[in-house]
């Protein structure tokens, strides 16, 4: 996903992450220091759907404004779609192993 936080704030007139954090408390949303900055510099790897919600009304946008899919991003994480084995291919891309059978009596016998 694609963090759009700063943007949404200058479009707002919100040029310091300190102004921001201001307005958050305002409305009700007390954050740490830390906490502002890692959302401000980059992209939060977590975030509550209760903060989401207060970002949103201070901001006047929705969480579509805030965040932006990034499908390249999700292709490129994919194993490779198939390789082939003996033939036959694989959908994960690992190769299974070869199995091949014993003959010969079984090594016990079940009870009777």
């Amino acid at each position: 996903m694609q963090w759009n936080l700063r943007i949404r704030a200058a479009e707002r007139g919100i040029w310091k992450s300190a102004q921001m954090r201001r307005m958050l408390a305002d409305a009700g949303l007390e954050i740490s220091a830390g906490k502002m900055s890692s959302w401000w510099a980059g992209t939060p790897a977590t975030l509550k759907l209760d903060d989401l919600d207060v970002l949103c009304s201070v901001l006047e946008c929705t969480p579509t404004d805030l965040m932006s899919p990034e499908p390249e991003k999700v292709a490129a994480r994919r194993p490779s779609t198939t390789a082939t084995v003996n033939g036959d291919e694989t959908r994960s891309g690992m190769v299974p192993p070869v199995v091949t059978p014993r003959f010969g009596p079984p090594r016990s016998e079940p009870p009777l």
